[in-house]
């Protein structure tokens, strides 16, 4: 039987890439450009490549999916103020690797306004940069420091001869970055759906699962959904980490045997047209909960949902994160798994033994997507409609003499994607059980 496909979102328009540039040209002065590199093929080993996948400031102005690019805004231009200089049409290198757009296929597809190719590019980019004062790039890109040293040495050679001058170059990471905070309607449908396929593995691993399977044959389920769906791969690393794993926060090896009487930690999330989906579950291996497990579950999952319903527009992550900290440090104190008063313990940070990560991270085209949580040192950045964030506390308890033997070596994170909308918040990943007895009776009824 085959499995269900889910319908797939629209793409992102060509306008919607033109107008993302637009307004990026608006925001550099009028003497000034701006240069960003796509990704290369990166090899593997010998004669093979990594998958290629395209940096994401490149992708979101652009929408081009071709390595070997460098997209050039040049504000006031008459023939044009974007030019992207792409891979040659090769006939040989085509039949071996596919086809290339070249720079007819790239204006026409992507409504760039001059497309020139590769073998042009040391002749025609000095020219397009001469006489501009300042240039935009990222600072951590070495392809993009070349092509500024370069250009200040075309404009030095020139400046005898009357020519402007080069004054330096500027970050362009925090202009694209502050744009990539807020998401279009057609990026929120792209991480709805990333968050649909993504919902709809992990649920297949909790149907899935049973005593005796290994970590990486969960893997194996989810991986196996999300390309069904028609997402590239996983958009990160995906961590399977049964029993004491799961206290290992990056955990990636994926290779022991699920015991019974244990937890598994999942956290997993498909990429789709380079959005990413991002969900954690966790969930007893032969599908039920004991005591420990039910109780320790259940301040992770209070504190979860509690801090998923603060999201909303004048909220601050840190703010959110304050929350989560006080929740569970309440309950790690009825518990028995710390003492005394619940301000004091968050004042000596004792509740860090059991909780060692913030509680939210952006959501976009990275995992861990772009943008400043603060404006400055003292003060947060105010969430705002169109922000996703995730929501994801936990508590990993180590497997030491002084704590009491039923929770030693329990790892347990529960963790969706969440929209801020006008009024309040969009849970993306709710289509994945999180309350104990919803987990429960899905993986009874196998």
């Amino acid at each position: 039987m085959l499995l269900e496909s889910l319908p797939r979102p629209a793409a992102i328009t060509p306008e919607e890439y033109r107008q993302r540039r637009e307004t990026l040209i608006a925001q550099l002065p009028a003497n000034a450009a701006l240069v960003v590199p796509s990704a290369s093929l990166v090899t593997r080993s010998h004669d093979s490549e990594y998958t290629f996948r395209q940096q994401s400031d490149f992708y979101y102005l652009t929408g081009i999916q071709e390595p070997d690019a460098l997209l050039v805004l040049l504000p006031g231009r008459e023939a044009g103020q974007s030019v992207v200089f792409c891979q040659d049409r090769d006939a040989t290198m085509e039949a071996w690797t596919g086809r290339r757009l070249g720079a007819q296929g790239i204006e026409a597809q992507h409504g760039i306004d001059q497309a020139i190719e590769n073998v042009q590019r040391e002749e025609q980019l000095p020219g397009l940069l001469a006489g501009r004062a300042m240039l935009y790039l990222p600072l951590d890109n070495p392809e993009a420091l070349s092509i500024a040293e370069e250009a200040l040495a075309f404009a030095q050679a020139g400046l005898r001869r009357g020519k402007p001058a080069l004054k330096g170059w500027l970050d362009s990471r925090p202009l694209i970055h502050e744009m990539r905070l807020i998401k279009s309607p057609a990026e929120t449908a792209l991480l709805r759906h990333a968050a649909a396929i993504s919902a709809r593995a992990h649920t297949r691993a909790m149907r899935t699962c049973r005593p005796g399977l290994s970590e990486y044959q969960l893997q194996a389920e989810l991986e196996h959904e999300f390309v069904w769906q028609g997402a590239s791969g996983p958009a990160y690393s995906t961590i399977v980490g049964g029993g004491v794993n799961a206290c290992v926060l990056h955990y990636i090896e994926n290779s022991d045997t699920l015991q019974a009487d244990t937890l598994v930690l999942i956290d997993a999330g498909a990429e789709f047209d380079l959005y990413a989906g991002d969900i954690t579950r966790t969930f007893p291996v032969n599908g039920r909960f004991n005591d420990a497990q039910r109780a320790l579950y259940q301040v992770v999952l209070d504190a979860q949902e509690r801090a998923v319903h603060a999201v909303k527009p004048g909220a601050t992550l840190a703010g959110i994160h304050q929350g989560v900290v006080s929740d569970l440090t309440a309950g790690l104190i009825d518990l028995g798994l710390l003492e005394g008063d619940v301000q004091a313990r968050i004042d000596d940070e004792s509740y860090r033994r059991f909780y060692l990560h913030s509680t939210s991270h952006w959501l976009g085209l990275d995992v861990h997507d772009v943008g400043a949580y603060r404006l400055d040192e003292e003060t947060p950045r105010l969430l705002a409609e169109g922000m996703v964030v995730t929501i994801e506390p936990g508590l990993y308890i180590p497997c030491d003499d002084d704590i009491p033997a039923a929770y030693r070596g329990i790892g347990i994170r529960i963790e969706d994607d969440v929209v801020v909308t006008r009024d309040g918040q969009e849970v993306l990943t709710s289509a994945v059980p999180k309350k104990i007895a919803d987990i429960e009776q899905l993986m009874a009824n196998k």
